[in-house]
């Protein structure tokens, strides 16, 4: 496996003096200095915070052991810290949600190596928000430079800044990387008063179909439970992972986190921990973790220990909608992928990747087929968009102030 040898130099970038420095470990960046670096950012997300981030390389979820190097990008001015752009070097391309499994295998096939390659995302989590985590605009460019400058020099086949946000995205554009889109559903609070009133905006066949899927949860004598990261107990992280797992099981694949992650998570972070946990005769069945902050909820992971028509649907949609009205949340991200979140008020929201390889050829085959596919994904978002579904004349105002 090559990793990048954690140095530190003094570089002369963008007119400005910075020491760069590449580190293995965030302990060695300190919780203090990283979440202030992480507050300055417009976009903040829980997902950033130190606490999320060691629990994953602590818990050994994304650590060598599985495949990720941490190797963050860091600029310093003196003691202070000011700029940071979450790095990995990885063996494989588990748990990444932007997919180039197609590349590495033409890699393959053509006597190459793929892995490994420099990868910025938040591990297991495709959720929007900064890579380029920066003081200024001054700092940000510098740490644009620098990755440029260490991609040269680490002699890997590629780096790739997953789920940046449009403008760092172009950002990196302008810099020489290919840029990738995709589509996730999120939903929009308006305001609403409460569940009624959200459901009154849908179109009448998709208000019946909600309220026919919810009768069957209630019918079956299913009862929820909200327990925040202050009231959980090991208990409830454990009947949790026992579901998680079981969702993995299910689809004949291994889980990426461990008990242990969800523990430090729910100790270090608990203001945005939200469990939600449905019980029938008094015993736990099923249960979602949700991670919000006063924002923006993130709906993560779901299972059961018993199949129960709907179940699904109000365990990891209606309750947290339910929650987000009542706290007056903006924005519901339901996760990757998952067209038929439309039926349940979702709308349509682009997402942005960004990438750059060192072999010529490849690079230029691949910018063929992201340009074929981008205006695949404009196709399907246009498409997407005639199934709107609200009630005609309803106007929804989505993140970036477009209308549907």
């Amino acid at each position: 496996m090559v990793k990048i040898a954690t140095t530190e130099s003094d570089t002369f970038l963008t007119n400005v003096n910075y020491r760069t420095r590449i580190i293995s470990s965030l302990s060695d960046i300190g919780q203090a200095a990283w979440d202030e670096l992480v507050a300055t950012q417009a976009d903040a997300n829980p997902f950033l915070c130190f606490a999320f981030l060691d629990a994953l390389h602590e818990a050994g979820c994304a650590a060598p052991d599985t495949g990720w190097h941490p190797q963050f990008l860091t600029l310093w001015t003196g003691q202070r810290l000011d700029a940071a752009l979450p790095l990995y070097v990885k063996s494989h391309s588990y748990g990444e949600y932007v997919f180039d499994w197609a590349w590495a295998d033409v890699y393959r096939r053509n006597g190459l190596e793929y892995y490994p390659k420099l990868l910025s995302a938040i591990p297991f989590t495709p959720v929007t928000g900064s890579r380029l985590l920066a003081r200024d605009n001054t700092a940000r460019a510098s740490l644009v430079d620098a990755l440029c400058a260490l991609q040269e020099s680490s002699g890997l086949s590629s780096t790739h800044i997953l789920f940046p946000p449009e403008d760092q995205a172009r950002q990196f554009g302008t810099a020489g990387f290919m840029l990738r889109t995709g589509v996730q559903f999120h939903w929009i609070n308006q305001g609403y008063r409460d569940f009624e009133e959200f459901l009154s905006s849908l179109d009448r066949k998709k208000r019946k179909n909600i309220r026919a899927e919810r009768r069957k949860v209630q019918e079956a004598g299913v009862h929820f439970r909200f327990v925040s990261g202050v009231e959980a107990a090991e208990k409830d992280w454990r009947f949790f992972k026992r579901c998680y797992d079981r969702t993995y099981a299910t689809h004949y694949s291994t889980p990426y986190l461990n008990l242990e992650f969800f523990q430090r998570i729910g100790d270090s972070m608990p203001q945005n921990i939200l469990l939600i946990v449905a019980e029938r005769d008094g015993k736990p069945i099923a249960s979602s973790l949700v991670i919000h902050d006063e924002r923006c909820l993130y709906g993560r992971y779901w299972g059961a220990i018993e199949d129960l028509p709907c179940l699904h649907f109000e365990t990891s949609y209606y309750q947290p909608l339910e929650f987000c009205i009542e706290r007056k949340i903006q924005t519901f991200e339901g996760g990757a992928q998952g067209e038929h979140k439309m039926a349940r008020g979702f709308l349509p929201q682009k997402t942005w990747s960004a990438h750059w390889l060192a072999h010529p050829a490849f690079a230029q085959a691949i910018e063929q087929f992201l340009d074929q596919e981008g205006g695949g994904i404009d196709a399907y978002i246009d498409e997407l968009g005639e199934r709107n579904p609200f009630r005609p004349g309803t106007v929804i105002d989505d993140q970036s102030g477009r209308q549907h």
